[in-house]
């Protein structure tokens, strides 16, 4: 059984929406409770498909899971933490790519871990290789089975000094969680420094690690015998925010963002007003909106914290077919992060992917085959389409193109939004779009 969206568009959204916690980070705050040696409390936690994905292998491994999605709130117990069946970690893990950060935590609370081949989404290669490479910087023996892979440390893990090719947020979040409990000292070179990594960095200090970020994207991490629980409220999700503020200027609307933090969207709020969206900052969030008139083409480099980020790129480009003039993006963290851009085409948006590197700086894709750049002219009056959803940020592209077309359009697959944008059909509602949604059997 799957959900299927049938969207009537040309209705500018408005009205208040309000995000919570990060999907980049809450599930990674859950797993980092199985440090500790006391209970940990996680606040502002969304209801999203990887908050209970991640829920259910820690209960897997004898995690008591407290949760209150009313109040978002988790309380995690890991004193009874114990190893769980390959086969029912693998049934639990569906297609996250999460259970590659347990790890670390696993080897010091219970000697060994158990990893499933991993999903995700269609957007690139992303290879774990960066994580099982820092796992043998740690001492960590990697073990190829059928169905996944088995890693145990017989001698402990110990400290290292670990650099990045890439400043991977992923492998960076497993060295912090890998290091924290570790004997001795590790140095971390070429580390990603997103708002996320940061916040994980103060809930283990919180726990009691000692992690200094220092420059040049080096950070110190002094290994401790023990770890406490941590009292913590996620930062908010930015990058649904900044969905939110695509889809208020696709569809000529008007929505306010309670949780939204200019603090950590800066970068992309230049961007915004470059655009000539509407942008009205306030305590408790950010309005955006469209102040009538043309929207302005751009020139956009996605890049690694502070720079754009990759996962702004794919709502935002829905906003530039409505813009007045070529458009040129150019994508420098995943490879594949234009398929989504087809459905675009058949509702009617003049797009072109290329493999060269269209922007000022040639990137790691370039001269490899992949079609990471686009050219996007406008405007283009959008008319509905049926298409399946592909990714989470390309899905949610889809709906805000829905949803600023004209016609009915009709989704499949829409359950992989789930991952990562809390009750969005609620939100819809309440902004005003006119959609169905059913059950597909």
């Amino acid at each position: 059984m799957s959900s299927v969206l049938t969207i009537r568009g040309g209705i500018p959204l408005s009205g208040r929406v309000a995000v919570r916690g990060a999907k980049n980070l809450v599930p990674k705050a859950m797993v980092a409770a199985l440090l500790g040696s006391a209970p940990s409390v996680l606040r502002n936690v969304p209801e999203i498909k990887d908050v209970d994905v991640v829920t259910s292998l820690l209960q897997l491994h004898g995690v008591k899971v407290d949760r209150d999605p009313t109040a978002g709130e988790l309380r995690l117990d890991p004193k009874a933490a114990t190893a769980a069946p390959s086969a029912e970690i693998d049934a639990h893990a569906g297609d996250s790519r999460i259970p590659i950060l347990l790890c670390g935590p696993l080897i010091h609370a219970i000697g060994e871990a158990f990893i499933p081949d991993l999903g995700g989404c269609r957007i690139g290669d992303r290879p774990i290789n960066y994580h099982l490479n820092v796992l043998r910087e740690f001492g960590a023996v990697v073990d190829k089975r059928p169905g996944g892979i088995s890693i145990s440390a017989p001698r402990g893990l110990h400290g290292a000094k670990i650099s990045l090719p890439y400043p991977s947020v992923g492998a960076t979040e497993q060295v912090l969680l890998s290091a924290a409990r570790a004997e001795g000292i590790t140095e971390l070179t070429g580390a990603a420094t997103e708002p996320e990594v940061i916040d994980l960095i103060a809930v283990l200090q919180k726990m009691g690690a000692l992690i200094s970020v220092q420059t040049d994207r080096t950070i110190r991490i002094e290994g401790v015998p023990e770890l406490g629980g941590y009292s913590h409220r996620a930062l908010a999700d930015r990058n649904e925010a900044a969905s939110w503020a695509s889809a208020a200027v696709a569809t000529r609307g008007d929505i306010f963002v309670e949780g939204a933090s200019q603090r950590d969207m800066m970068t992309f709020l230049n961007v915004y007003r470059k655009l000539g969206g509407g942008l009205q900052i306030e305590d408790d969030g950010i309005r955006f909106f469209h102040p009538g008139g043309k929207l302005s083409p751009l020139v956009l480099e996605t890049d690694v914290h502070p720079g754009f980020m990759t996962d702004w790129q794919q709502p935002l480009v829905v906003a530039l077919t409505q813009a007045d003039g070529v458009s040129i993006v150019h994508e420098t963290v995943y490879e594949n992060r234009f398929g989504f851009t087809e459905a675009l085409r058949r509702m009617g948006a003049t797009i072109q992917v290329h493999r060269e590197c269209l922007g000022s700086v040639p990137c790691r894709f370039g001269q490899r085959n992949f079609h990471h750049s686009a050219v996007i002219s406008g405007p283009t009056e959008l008319h509905g389409a049926d298409f399946d959803i592909p990714d989470l940020r390309g899905g949610f592209s889809h709906l805000i193109a829905a949803l600023a077309a004209e016609g009915v359009s009709r989704a499949t697959g829409v359950d992989i939004i789930k991952r990562g944008y809390e009750r969005f059909t609620d939100k819809l509602q309440a902004l005003g779009a006119d959609f169905d949604l059913e059950e597909d059997r």
